[in-house]
């Protein structure tokens, strides 16, 4: 089992306490931690938070939330084990071309820790205020999923899609296993498809647990009718159970979520302040020293 923390560059956006958060997290043995994305936010929206009861997202407009890439590239440079990942951006909203050319030499600087958690998006306003179209979004993300693995794959790469179009082009330098994992956010079975037929690995929600189970099974279908091995897509979940002042009994927690075939779970790093040092300590002695 994997262990992940969540809302690192949202949590820490200055450079002095995001570095001793990403030591903290390697030296406890964290595998990973993950950098959340919007490139700006709207003072007044209707559209609906899907992961608040309010419905509004967490924090405000004048909310630090740096850019998760530039973010995770400083973080990278004071770390030498501990993976990066965005959970998730906004891939609709990045040009492809120079999405991939910055997730590319991010991995191969870093020495390939970097992976690419991306979702359609929800919030119209935003994308109204960056001049892209909401519809279609879904499908825009598929193409630009493949315009990016085309860019990492080969020199003189070419592509023609509805959204996106280029012939002979070369994207350098490549990453470093040859492309960057991708990991589908989203609580959809639109997402969960997407990730059986186009992912690494599949992400519902930080709070992923009983409700969401089903969409695991949704995203395995899609990988098998696609052709591919569902046992090849990383399978990663929320697990409550494992916060510091649960009264449950975390090795239980665990083996349910492997019983489902999670492998990675992601915990808010929030839970584990003020004292996240002590906190993060003790969870890398109890419970990622039993099971990673």
């Amino acid at each position: 089992m994997k262990f992940t923390l969540h809302f690192g560059n949202n949590t820490f956006p200055d450079f002095a306490a995001a570095a001793r958060y990403v030591k903290l997290a390697e030296a406890a043995g964290f595998d990973s931690v993950i950098a959340v994305d919007h490139v700006v936010f709207p003072d007044n929206y209707t559209s609906t938070y899907p992961y608040s009861p309010t419905g509004r997202l967490f924090g405000g407009p004048n909310t630090p939330l740096p850019d998760p890439l530039i973010w995770m590239s400083a973080m990278a440079a004071v770390t030498t084990r501990l993976r990066f990942m965005t959970g998730v951006i906004i891939l609709p909203l990045r040009n492809p071309l120079v999405l991939a050319k910055q997730v590319a030499t991010l991995d191969f600087m870093s020495g390939g820790r970097i992976e690419l958690g991306i979702g359609v998006g929800w919030l119209k306003e935003e994308f109204e205020a960056l001049g892209v179209p909401f519809a279609k979004r879904g499908n825009r993300s598929d193409e630009y999923i493949a315009a990016m693995r085309a860019l990492w794959a080969a020199d003189g790469a070419s592509f023609k899609g509805e959204f996106v179009t280029f012939d002979q082009v070369s994207c350098n330098p490549k990453p470093i296993a040859g492309a960057v994992p991708i990991v589908i956010g989203g609580h959809s079975e639109a997402a969960a498809q997407r990730a059986g037929r186009l992912g690494q690995g599949f992400f519902p929600s930080i709070g992923a647990t009983v409700d969401t189970l089903p969409l695991y099974d949704v995203c395995r279908r899609a990988a098998a009718e696609s052709g591919r091995d569902p046992a090849a897509i990383e399978m990663l979940g929320g697990c409550p159970d494992l916060l510091p002042g649960s009264t449950k009994d975390p090795m239980a927690a665990i083996e349910e979520r492997r019983k489902h075939g999670i492998t990675r779970l992601v915990l808010p790093v929030s839970a584990f302040m003020p004292d996240l040092e002590a906190n993060l300590a003790r969870f890398g002695e109890t419970v990622i020293g039993r099971h990673s």
